[in-house]
């Protein structure tokens, strides 16, 4: 443990144990993303999406024992030995910081497949990870705004055209396909300009759990719902490398997807955003209950 260290010395070097382990690990999975470009053969392409995963989650392994050696956080997680590796979830969390990932990817590795999510087109250009993004099937979205759609209607539809055909890779090994579903990471600022009516949480956005179940209705009968919380407050990226979260407090609960909310139309958008909401209720009283549980003793 380097935890006795000064805070910014620590945060240093926890920052370059990450560096270092994501372009290590990295330029290994370029050689079979690279194999799984040049040969578009499906078989092929699926035993290299397998390995790619085992070295990503090897990747994973080594940021949590970096974690290990620069932090004293004290984990408490609840309901992760319900998880499986041979399954395809669909997994919903609040957000709250940038921890919020590396915290997930901790939790969920080698016990649930790993975790995907849906990315804007223009990241697959980032250096170093971009193309091991590519290989491990994460799905690049091209959206289009109203503005655009409506000078270009011949585009309307296309955005999930291209998500059923992203989400078709999927069905080849199980996947954990995340959604951050409030969009945007919790702030008291957003929280009163959106007027939110949870006291802990953003207005989720049901958009993108219909895309995925429109998409993978059919694959994906399982929601995670993860529930995250930072008892000491919500930590900044650079808190977590300089060692200073105290307490991190993740709640995970299995919950079956309702089988009338799989293979979604358009008439049915409102019983996901419905379901959605019911959801979040509960996951905003969870949250009041873990940061005040006095409060919820009294109110019980």
């Amino acid at each position: 443990m380097l935890s006795f260290l000064p805070a910014p010395l620590l945060g240093v070097i926890a920052a370059t144990l990450l560096a270092v382990n994501t372009v290590f690990w990295c330029l290994l999975l370029y050689i079979p993303a690279l194999l799984k470009l040049m040969i578009p053969h499906q078989g092929w392409r699926v035993l290299c999406t397998k390995l790619i995963i085992v070295l990503s989650e090897s990747w994973v392994a080594c940021n949590t024992g970096w974690m290990k050696l620069t932090q004293s956080t004290q984990w408490r997680v609840e309901g992760d030995d319900q998880l499986k590796r041979q399954s395809w979830y669909l997994v919903l969390s609040n957000h709250q910081s940038w921890v919020d990932i590396f915290a997930m990817q901790r939790v969920f590795n080698r016990k649930a497949p790993f975790l995907k999510f849906f990315l804007k087109k223009e990241l697959i250009w980032v250096p170093v990870i971009g193309l091991a993004w590519w290989g491990l099937d994460f799905p690049f979205m091209k959206r289009y705004s109203k503005e655009y759609l409506a000078k270009h209607p011949e585009m309307r539809g296309k955005d999930m055209a291209t998500t059923r055909k992203a989400c078709e890779k999927f069905r080849a090994t199980p996947v954990s396909v995340m959604n951050f579903v409030e969009g945007t990471r919790f702030t008291p600022a957003k929280h009163a300009q959106q007027r939110s009516p949870y006291k802990h949480l953003l207005k989720p956005k049901a958009g993108g759990v219909s895309f995925v179940l429109d998409a993978m209705g059919d694959s994906i009968e399982t929601l995670v719902d993860v529930t995250i919380t930072y008892p000491k407050g919500a930590p900044t990226f650079w808190d977590f490398l300089c060692g200073r979260v105290a307490e991190v407090d993740m709640v995970i609960e299995i919950v079956p997807i309702p089988t009338e909310l799989r293979n979604q139309d358009e008439k049915k958008r409102g019983d996901v955003r419905s379901w959605v909401s019911s959801i979040w209720e509960a996951k905003d009283q969870r949250i009041e209950r873990i940061l005040n549980p006095e409060t919820a003793v009294q109110e019980a």
